[in-house]
């Protein structure tokens, strides 16, 4: 019963029994149950609209209020600048690491071309193509001639630019004045995120729903092809963790032995927790005792990664619009991938803090547009997100103290530490 509490659990449970109920009308083969069932994937449709109608200004409110955040961060002092400068310099390493991956391990162990259109035929319709602009057009695009029409079509990356310039602009006005600004945009989003728990509280009946289509449509031939995304985020999110252990072991000059024991325990807290602010006590406990990292530095460095770098959600959510992508048959241009970059980099650092179900739509779902790919198939694989999301945790948290050790190596006179 305990396990029925997890959100994330019940909307596993309501794909699944939707794809079964779905999955026995189609081999009825009654047209009044296919009827019924169309009738009723209609309120997943509902439930869809709902879901998406918070993700523009919840882009917006997040990244001007996570621009501003980091800004303050890095103006508190010299380490905490350096910090900043890792936490980018790394997200784009995940970045190159994720499209680099992803599309090698998707040619190597192709989405079933089957399956894909088993998936396709299931899931909601969806809206106008995507029109992929040259290069001359990607340049003008990037800043909105008006932000408010940008919006209103989904033109996400343009949007993102403007949201930056934005949050960064906040940050020059006379400190009461833009204080006052970041509190109603943080306002706005924290109104979002309420309205986004409530549309996920339903999540299991909205997702049943469209799994009764998917189910009706597609049968059980889009069970494969789920858990290939399982292996496919999962293998994304364990890569980047081991590049982390490189990145201590290499860069941070952390004896692979010690770094083991170090983090050991914390990967323990990750798995069992999903949530890297969970594991944070031991995160620091850990860095400060076994890896002889003075407590000015972890005390510093590690709440400031868990506030504002996610080392593992460009990653991730890179390889979840890169399955999509590969589901569709939709090949995005290389202008379009730097875009996606772009977004990616920006929502990792503006979604840090927000819930699992709720960071999953407004990070992934921005790439796609980005991309020029549906999102009606994302609620579905939210469904399947339990497992993926372990990863993600333990990517971040190893990306969390292995940029600690990185830190500490550099700082004036830190202890030595007793070799392993």
């Amino acid at each position: 019963m305990r396990l029925l509490k997890s959100l994330s659990v019940r909307v596993l449970l309501g794909l699944l029994l939707g794809l079964g109920v779905g999955a026995l009308g189609a081999a009825s083969g009654d047209a009044t149950v296919a009827r019924v069932i169309e009738a009723v994937e209609a309120v997943g449709g509902l439930w869809l609209n709902a879901l998406r109608m918070t993700v523009v200004p919840l882009i917006f409110a997040i990244l001007v209020t996570g621009i501003a955040q980091v800004s303050d961060a890095a103006a508190t002092g010299r380490l905490a600048a350096r910090a900043i400068g890792w936490f980018f310099g790394l997200l784009l390493l995940a970045c190159a690491f994720s499209l680099a991956f992803t599309h090698g391990l998707l040619a190597l162990w192709p989405v079933s071309a089957e399956g894909a259109m088993a998936l396709r035929a299931g899931a909601p319709p969806t809206g106008p193509e995507a029109v992929t602009p040259d290069f001359a057009a990607w340049i003008k695009g990037l800043a909105p001639s008006n932000p408010v029409k940008a919006a209103a079509e989904d033109a996400v990356l343009p949007l993102v630019v403007f949201a930056i310039f934005t949050g960064f602009a906040l940050t020059k006005l006379p400190a009461e004045r833009g204080r006052t600004v970041i509190d109603v945009f943080q306002a706005i989003g924290e109104a979002m995120i309420v309205i986004v728990r409530w549309v996920l509280w339903a999540g299991p009946v909205g997702v049943f729903c469209l799994g009764l289509g998917v189910g009706l449509r597609a049968g059980v031939g889009a069970a494969g092809v789920l858990g290939h995304y399982v292996a496919v985020a999962s293998a994304a999110g364990l890569g980047i963790t081991i590049i982390g252990y490189f990145l201590a072991v290499f860069v941070g000059r952390v004896p692979l032995g010690r770094w083991a024991r170090a983090t050991a325990p914390v990967l323990a807290a990750a798995f069992a927790t999903q949530s890297s602010l969970a594991c944070l006590p031991a995160m620091i406990e850990r860095t400060r005792d076994d890896l002889g990292v003075p407590q000015r530095i972890a005390g510093l460095v590690l709440p400031l990664a868990v506030a504002v770098f996610r080392f593992t959600s460009p990653v991730v959510n890179l390889a979840v619009a890169i399955f999509v992508a590969h589901i569709y048959g939709i090949d995005p241009t290389p202008l379009q991938f730097a875009g996606a970059v772009l977004v990616a980099l920006a929502v990792s650092v503006g979604s840090v803090g927000l819930p699992g179900q709720v960071s999953f739509i407004i990070s992934v779902a921005p790439i796609c547009l980005a991309l020029g790919l549906p999102i009606e198939l994302l609620p579905i694989l939210l469904a399947v997100e339990v497992v993926p999301d372990i990863f993600r945790t333990l990517g971040n948290v190893t990306g969390d103290m292995a940029v600690t050790a990185i830190l500490a190596r550099d700082e004036p006179n830190p202890p030595e530490p007793a070799d392993a």
